[in-house]
């Protein structure tokens, strides 16, 4: 049986809201068995069910699942991640849900986008991480950089990342670009792809060292200002529901 716990209960609602709101349900379904690393065969065991019909379900091959599979379903996710540990759920508990002045836009994709979609979105060039541009991206964070710098510290720069650091971020007001990758260094959360806007300068050749030495693609927005940056942003998110 579950166990109750205020920040279970919080995902437990925020993962079924999404699922429901979905227009793709099991495309949604499957991006959060995969955030959670939870196979097919596992979920069918603990459903009671084949793969195969989880894989109709994620797959839309099967009529969209009522409202007591996808509780079924969500509880399952969470079961499995408590039983190894409740690492997900801990990781979730030091994270503030609630954005601040620090983040311009943060947004979960209803289902995955790739690196590739994300860099066509703000007009990327991409300076390091060629070789990554095939991973998915479940989410964006669009941050001020000199805000970062003068109010995250410590835990609060797991605010960042939402519910799961395979995100993009994208930096705003950046100067070189050399402050954000540092931040990104020390940080035990890597996200799947850096982007830089507003640079006044070339990029730092640190920065680029440092999205090297990641293994995390690093891209230079050429969008002519934040808000058109943040609208193209959020219409890749709408592509999404």
């Amino acid at each position: 049986m579950s166990n109750y716990s205020p920040t279970r209960d919080t995902l437990a609602k925020r993962i079924a809201g999404e699922i429901v709101l979905s227009g793709h349900p099991g495309q949604t379904m499957r991006k959060w068995r995969g955030l959670l690393s939870v196979n097919q065969i596992e979920m069918a065991h603990i459903l009671d069910l084949s793969p195969s019909v989880i894989s109709d379900y994620e797959t839309g091959r099967r009529k969209s699942p009522g409202s007591g599979f996808i509780k079924r379903y969500v509880d399952s996710l969470l079961d499995i991640d408590e039983s190894r540990g409740g690492h997900y759920i801990r990781q979730l508990s030091r994270i503030t849900l609630d954005p601040s002045d620090v983040f311009s836009d943060i947004r979960e994709f209803m289902a995955p986008v790739s690196i590739q979609e994300i860099i066509e979105a703000v007009d990327g060039v991409l300076f390091a991480g060629e070789e990554q541009l095939d991973q998915d991206v479940f989410g964006y964070t669009v941050v001020d950089s000199v805000k970062a710098i003068m109010m995250l510290s410590g835990l609060d720069f797991y605010r960042i990342f939402g519910t799961t650091s395979e995100r993009a971020l994208i930096f705003t007001g950046v100067s070189r670009g050399r402050s954000p990758m540092i931040a990104v260094k020390i940080s035990p959360f890597k996200p799947r792809v850096i982007i830089l806007h507003g640079l006044v300068d070339e990029v730092d050749p640190l920065a680029v060292q440092l999205a090297q030495h990641e293994s995390i693609p690093l891209v230079v927005s050429k969008m002519d200002n934040e808000a058109n940056l943040i609208d193209s942003l959020k219409d890749l998110y709408e592509s999404t529901v």
